[in-house]
């Protein structure tokens, strides 16, 4: 055996032994992370919630959320009337069913997509963030000396107020874009606003609604859960305080993304569609 295929031989053991390191570390933050959504589900059926922590944790996620959500719904709902209504027109000489795509689109998918990005982004950060400082300046040990629960006490409240308010964030998410549309729409082409409402309520049911929330609802727990995870169990100072904020931000949006299709299967499969 040459010397190049002993470096290669030995190369790739290392990689190996790095990527079964990595697995076992992720199995075993699922395992912790699960652990702690559990013992917080609990808590919360318990009825160990504090009230004015947990108005305050509502009022920090959604209605500090809302200017950007509302921007940025508003935003999209612009952009997809005016890419609808120019291909509408190109292909069938008249801007047609608008209000249709662009509720099924907003509801369905969008604005709950474009809600969580967000809210990962600036609720999720945020939580690991204090969390994490608690955790590195050994105030979390100090709730544990007091006698204090740090899951009942830190988690829960910021579990109810993600949960609670998500899918209010994502109503209005999908309240605004339809505004955005329908003011490009009834500027820039012949449509009326009755039309356009029409084109968008008609066609939808009740389900269709519960389909956004549904996934509303799963979108806030994964932010919680992983939010909370990173921030509780971040380690290193200053420097993995970031690290732990970094990661939280992508590993939720990761699961966001991912698990966006295997609800959409589910629900479709269940008839909610």
């Amino acid at each position: 055996m040459s010397l190049d295929e002993v470096f290669t031989a030995a190369q790739e053991k290392r990689l190996f032994k790095h990527f079964l390191k990595k697995l076992s570390e992720n199995i075993e933050g699922l395992g912790i992370a699960s652990s702690m959504a559990i013992e917080t589900f609990g808590w919360i059926f318990r009825g160990a919630i504090s009230i004015s922590n947990t108005v305050y944790q509502m009022v920090e996620m959604g209605w500090r959320s809302l200017p950007i959500v509302a921007l940025t719904s508003f935003s999209v709902g612009m952009v997809i009337a005016l890419q609808v209504g120019t291909a509408t027109t190109n292909m069938f000489n008249e801007p047609i069913f608008i209000g249709m795509i662009m509720g099924f689109s907003l509801v369905l998918e969008l604005g709950p997509i474009i809600t969580a990005v967000i809210v990962a982004g600036r609720v999720g950060a945020a939580i690991t963030a204090e969390l994490g400082t608690m955790k590195v300046t050994e105030q979390i040990d100090a709730l544990y000396t007091l006698g204090t629960n740090p899951v009942k006490y830190l988690a829960v409240p910021r579990f109810l107020g993600c949960i609670l308010m998500f899918p209010l964030l994502t109503a209005i998410a999908n309240v605004i874009g339809m505004t955005g549309g329908l003011l490009v729409t009834i500027n820039s082409w012949d449509v009326t606003p009755e039309q356009f409402l029409s084109d968008s309520i008609d066609l939808m049911s009740m389900k269709t609604f519960f389909h956004g929330f549904i996934k509303a609802f799963f979108f806030a727990l994964i932010i919680a859960v992983v939010a909370c995870h990173k921030g509780l169990n971040a380690s290193g100072g200053a420097e993995g305080v970031g690290k732990a904020t970094t990661s939280s931000v992508m590993m939720s949006l990761v699961l966001i993304i991912t698990s966006d299709y295997f609800l959409t299967l589910a629900l479709v499969s269940f008839g909610i569609k």
